[in-house]
């Protein structure tokens, strides 16, 4: 009876092995590929958007001097307007002018001491033309007189340089513009480097901007811009690109854009206010006024030779699903296509690998 029932433990375990290998295995975890994309857009949508951005000052600097001393004078305050070349600090200049009438001493003695080396030299040289003195005694007296020109070298550098040090107790605005803070008090120890005030140019403005990557490519078309600040809603001030940055940022792929206007007349726009600008005007060259909407040549494919295809990516559903389109003409920047509107995201990398309804994320 044992030995029997030994066996049917057996079949039991055995049967429960089959039983577990016959599970089905778990299905395999959906990819969701990520990808980079762009939204399609046209002159007239880049004309009518708005880009926030700050005010900045086209000069500024933290005025500081070049050596360490006693504050003894500052004649301006916060808000104070200054023309360049106006005194903005001053430091007690007794030790420096005491340094600068101790060298000029030591120059002329200096000068002194050369002239008498180098009689003594021209008087050893004719005793040893005439043989009476030796060679080793004209060498000794001609290092002497050597190394007194280079003393008098040294010492009018010593000099000079004593003579700048003199200079940078005073300290002037590099440019007009509009002290907005200040850091120090008279007869205060200022060290060298340490900032005594700021100065800022409000006679023209920046203003920094972030362009979408899909719509960067516009900015040199760009001919009429106009600036609107918070603090002065229904005032529009022109403006004009000055500056585009070579790079986009890592996690936005915009691009910084700084322009530049002219401080208006009846108002003031200072450093830091917030504000909005728009393109009013943007003049393309003739092969971009073709109809159609321009796509990264990257966008485009072609996996049966003829026909070319693009991704679009559905936005609500974080999927992919391929169209034809007509390439038109090349351009600049890329493909003019038919088949895409404004406002849809077209995959711009990796097209080949993605297949119909496939889930994707956008990479940043």
């Amino acid at each position: 009876m044992r030995r029997g029932a030994g066996k049917g433990v057996v079949w039991v375990l055995v049967a429960g092995g089959l039983l577990l290998g016959c599970e089905e295995p778990p299905p395999p975890q959906e990819i969701i590929r990520p990808v980079r994309a762009i939204k399609v857009q046209d002159t007239e949508a880049f004309a009518q958007r708005y880009f926030p951005g700050r005010a900045a000052a086209t000069q500024e600097i933290n005025a500081s001097f070049r050596v360490s001393g006693q504050l003894i004078e500052r004649p301006i305050d916060v808000g104070v307007e200054i023309s360049k070349g106006d005194l903005v600090a001053a430091l007690d200049p007794s030790t420096f002018q005491a340094e600068v009438d101790r060298l000029e001493a030591e120059v002329k003695s200096a000068k002194a001491t050369r002239e008498r080396t180098q009689l003594e030299l021209d008087r050893q040289q004719q005793l040893f033309d005439k043989g009476w003195v030796t060679k080793a005694r004209l060498d000794t007296v001609r290092a002497t007189a050597q190394s007194a020109r280079a003393g008098v070298v040294a010492a009018e550098a010593a000099l000079e340089r004593a003579r700048l040090d003199l200079t940078y107790t005073t300290l002037f605005a590099p440019f007009d513009g509009v002290v907005v803070e200040t850091y120090v008090e008279n007869f205060q120890e200022v060290r060298a480097k340490q900032p005594v005030a700021r100065v800022v140019d409000t006679s023209q403005i920046e203003f920094w901007v972030s362009i979408p990557e899909s719509l960067i490519s516009l900015t040199p078309f760009v001919r009429e811009v106009l600036v609107e600040f918070d603090a002065f809603p229904g005032r529009q001030l022109p403006a004009s690109i000055k500056e585009v940055k070579r790079e986009a940022s890592q996690t936005t792929r915009a691009y910084d854009v700084n322009l530049i206007m002219d401080q208006p007349e009846d108002f003031k726009v200072l450093p830091g206010m917030a504000g909005r600008a728009t393109a009013t005007r943007i003049d393309l060259p003739e092969q971009d006024r073709i109809e159609g909407y321009e796509v990264p040549l990257a966008a485009i494919y072609s996996p049966e030779g003829e026909q070319d295809y693009i991704w679009i990516v559905n936005e609500a559903e974080m999927t992919v699903t391929r169209r034809p389109v007509d390439a038109i003409e090349a351009v600049d920047r890329g493909m003019k296509v038919q088949g895409v509107e404004p406002g849809e995201m077209v995959v711009i990398a990796g097209v080949e690998y993605l297949r119909e309804g496939q889930k994707v994320r956008l990479a940043q």
